[in-house]
């Protein structure tokens, strides 16, 4: 049975900082391009991150570039967000994604129909 399961959200004040953990289980984890979503209330799902299944590509929103960081770590299943200089405007719940799929560019890895199996989400809350 596939699993994604996100964790390390919460409350944090404004410019601070958060770092979400995802686990896919039932897969072989580093055959998987791993991506982040998010959703407020309110609003559609929206693209964060994203990052191949080799590692060496990553993929940002605009609104993120230079705040957040995607990495993975094949040998703990785990890939994780690095959230800093957090924002009000950052407050969602983020959606962890995986995709066996192969594709390219940043076009393709902000399309959510491209990914295979989606987590429950985890909550952020930034504060102002």
């Amino acid at each position: 049975q596939v699993q994604v399961v996100e964790s390390g959200g919460g409350l944090v004040q404004a410019g601070g900082s958060l770092r979400l953990s995802c686990a896919l289980s039932g897969r072989t984890f580093s055959n998987y391009a791993m991506g982040w979503f998010r959703q407020a209330p309110g609003q559609e799902r929206e693209f964060v991150a994203a990052i191949s299944w080799t590692g060496g590509d990553t993929y940002y929103a605009e609104p993120v570039k230079g705040r957040f960081t995607i990495s993975r770590d094949n040998a703990r299943n785990t890939v994780y967000l690095q959230m800093n200089s957090l924002k009000p405007e950052d407050t969602a719940a983020y959606y962890c994604t995986a995709s066996f799929k192969r594709g390219f560019g940043v076009r393709w890895y902000q399309t959510d129909d491209n990914y295979n199996y989606w987590g429950q989400g985890t909550q952020v809350t930034v504060s102002s």
